[in-house]
C-alpha cells in the first residue's frame, strides 16, 4: 500500500506504519454504530442535585482546593477558527448575498464589543463608521487590513463589554480560572491552540495577566499546546485507496477534537475542567456557572474517594457482602450494568470485573435540558464486555435508519454542553495513560474535496464520546444558563452577553 517514501513521511509526521493501516481499515470496513440502551434521564443515569446537596460539595471541593491540597486545572479547546461565524458576512461581502442576519449585524452594530476597535480601526485609514457603506464595514471587519476577525481563533475576539475594557473569551476563561480552578491561589489554565495563532494567545495573555491577576489575588500559569500532526488521520479516495497530493505524497489531516486526548494525557493535575472556549458569559451572570462547576468536581473528589476506598478493600481480600456492595454501587450510583452472564460468574471472576472497571478516569459531565440543540446527549450505551454504562452520543454513532435505535435518541431529554470535571490520577497519584480507555471502534468518516477531488477523511474517537468512552461516567443535571456558546456573531447579540 505504502512505497517507502510514504513510510518515511509517515515516520517524519511521528507516527507509524501500523497505525495509518489500521485507520485505511477503519475506511474499508467502517465504523460500528453504537447501540442504545435508552436516553439517560433524572433518577435514571443524570444526578439532579438538591440546594443542600449543592451546598455540601461546593463546601467540601472549597475545603480540598483553598489550601492547594488538589492540584487544580482548567482545560480549555481553543485552536478552533471563528470562520464559521461570520458565514452569512462572507457570503455578503464575496457574493452579495443578504439575508436578516446581516441587516441585525448592521442595525445593532454598536452593541458588539468589538465596535470601538472596529471604528477605531476604520479611522485611522480617514474612514468614519457611521458614514460608510456596509461592505466597506464588513472588510475592515472580516479581513486583514481592519481587524481581521475573519481569520482569528474565537478565542482572541472581543465577545463583552465591561466599563474598564472589552474582553475575549480567553480574558473570560481567566476570570473564570479564578473563581472555581484556583488552588491555594494558584490558577493553572491550558490553552489547545492552532500553530499559526499560538503567538497572538501567547501576546494577549502578557498584556492581559497582570491586570487579572492583580484584581483576584491570584497567580496565573498559563500555558499552551498545538494538535500534535502525528494524531493526523490519512484521506483515501473513494475507493480506499490513500489520496495523494499534486506532489505525489499522502494526505492528512486534523482529526478533530478527539485528538486532544494525547494533550489532555500530558497535563498533571488532581483535578481538571474542560470547557469550549467560546461558552463564556459576562460576570453578571457567571455565579451558577462557578457554583456548578464547584460542585462537579466536589462529586468527582467524593466519587473518587469512595472508589480509591472500595480498591483498597479489594485489594485486601473480598468477600460476598463487599461484592454484593459493589454491585449495588456500580448499578444504582456509577450506572454501570454487568454483563448478562455475571451472576454465574464466581467471586474471583466478580472481582476482577470490578477492580477493572474502578481502577479508571473519573469524569462528571454537566448535562442541560434539551432545547433542541444539535449534537450529543446522555445515553446508556452497550460496551464491548457486555456492559453497559453512561456515554456521550453523538449522531454520527447512532444508527438513524434503525427506527428503535433513532427514536431512542431523539427522545433525549437532555444535552451536551461540553462541561467536564475530570480526575485522571490513579489511587496511588499516578496519571493514567488515557490511550487505554479510549474505544478505537466510535471514530467518524467523513467526505470532503482537494483540488476538485472528492475524499474520505477520519476523525478520531471525540475528546468527551469515544475517547473517554472506557471512563466510569457521572451525569449531572446543570442549569441552561451554564450554556451559551457563540455560534454566530450575532449570538453575541443576545441578552446572556450584553
Amino acid at each position: 500500500m505504502f512505497i517507502e517514501k510514504d513510510l518515511q513521511q509517515i515516520q517524519d509526521r511521528g507516527s507509524d506504519a501500523t497505525v495509518v493501516e489500521e485507520q485505511v481499515h477503519y475506511f474499508v470496513n467502517g465504523f460500528p454504530f453504537l447501540h442504545l440502551s435508552k436516553a439517560a434521564t433524572v433518577g435514571d443515569g443524570i444526578i439532579r442535585l438538591t440546594d443542600a446537596q449543592i451546598e455540601e460539595v461546593v463546601k467540601a471541593f472549597d475545603r480540598s482546593s483553598s489550601d492547594g491540597e488538589v492540584a487544580l486545572l482548567k482545560f480549555v479547546p481553543a485552536s478552533g477558527a471563528a470562520t464559521r461565524m461570520f458565514k452569512s458576512l462572507f457570503s455578503f461581502l464575496q457574493e452579495d448575498k443578504k439575508d436578516k442576519s446581516v441587516d441585525e449585524f448592521f442595525a445593532r452594530l454598536t452593541e458588539f464589543a468589538f465596535y470601538e476597535d472596529l471604528k477605531a480601526c476604520m479611522a485611522s485609514d480617514g474612514i468614519d463608521i457611521s458614514s460608510a457603506d456596509e461592505k466597506t464595514i464588513v472588510s475592515y471587519f472580516l479581513l486583514n487590513k481592519g481587524l481581521g476577525y475573519g481569520e482569528l481563533p474565537k478565542g482572541l475576539l472581543k465577545f463583552h463589554n465591561y466599563d474598564s475594557r472589552s474582553r475575549t473569551p480567553l480574558e473570560e476563561h481567566l476570570v473564570e480560572g479564578a473563581h472555581y480552578a484556583n488552588a491555594g491561589s494558584n490558577v493553572q489554565i491550558h490553552f489547545t491552540v492552532s500553530p499559526e495563532h499560538r503567538d497572538k494567545f501567547e501576546k494577549l495573555v502578557v498584556e492581559v495577566l497582570p491586570t487579572y491577576q492583580s484584581e483576584f489575588g491570584v497567580k496565573y500559569m498559563v500555558s499552551f499546546s498545538e494538535q500534535k500532526s502525528s494524531t493526523d488521520t490519512i484521506a483515501v479516495n473513494m475507493d480506499n485507496s490513500p489520496f495523494r497530493e499534486k506532489d505525489g505524497g499522502l494526505l492528512f489531516r486534523p482529526a478533530g477534537h478527539g485528538a486532544l486526548l494525547e494533550n489532555l494525557s500530558q497535563l498533571d493535575a488532581d483535578i481538571i475542567f474542560i470547557k469550549n472556549i467560546d461558552n463564556v458569559v459576562p460576570d453578571r451572570i457567571k455565579s451558577d456557572t462557578v457554583t456548578y462547576k464547584k460542585a462537579l468536581a466536589g462529586i468527582v473528589l467524593d466519587f473518587q474517594k469512595r472508589i480509591f476506598g472500595y480498591l483498597d478493600k479489594l485489594s485486601a481480600g473480598s468477600d460476598a457482602s463487599l461484592l454484593a456492595e459493589l454491585d449495588t454501587f456500580f448499578r444504582e450510583e456509577l450506572c454501570v450494568v454487568p454483563p448478562a452472564t455475571y451472576d454465574g460468574w464466581s467471586d474471583d471472576q466478580k472481582k476482577e470485573y470490578f477492580v477493572g472497571k474502578l481502577d479508571r478516569p473519573l469524569r462528571a459531565c454537566g448535562m442541560v435540558k434539551n432545547q433542541g440543540e444539535p449534537g450529543g446527549g446522555p445515553f446508556w450505551a452497550e460496551n464491548a464486555d457486555g456492559s453497559s454504562s453512561l456515554q456521550i452520543v453523538e449522531s454520527a454513532q447512532v444508527d438513524v435508519d434503525n427506527e428503535q435505535q433513532n427514536g431512542i435518541f431523539k427522545n433525549s431529554t437532555h444535552f451536551n454542553p461540553v462541561d467536564l470535571v475530570c480526575a485522571i490520577k490513579n489511587k496511588n497519584g499516578e496519571l493514567y495513560d488515557l490511550k487505554k480507555f479510549r474505544d478505537p471502534l466510535t471514530g467518524f468518516i467523513t467526505y470532503k474535496s482537494k483540488d476538485g477531488k472528492e475524499l474520505k477523511a477520519q476523525e478520531l474517537p471525540g475528546l468527551w464520546n469515544g475517547s473517554m468512552a472506557n471512563w466510569n461516567t457521572l451525569f449531572v443535571e446543570v442549569p441552561l444558563i451554564t450554556f451559551n456558546p457563540v455560534k454566530t456573531v450575532n449570538d453575541l447579540l443576545r441578552e446572556q452577553h450584553q
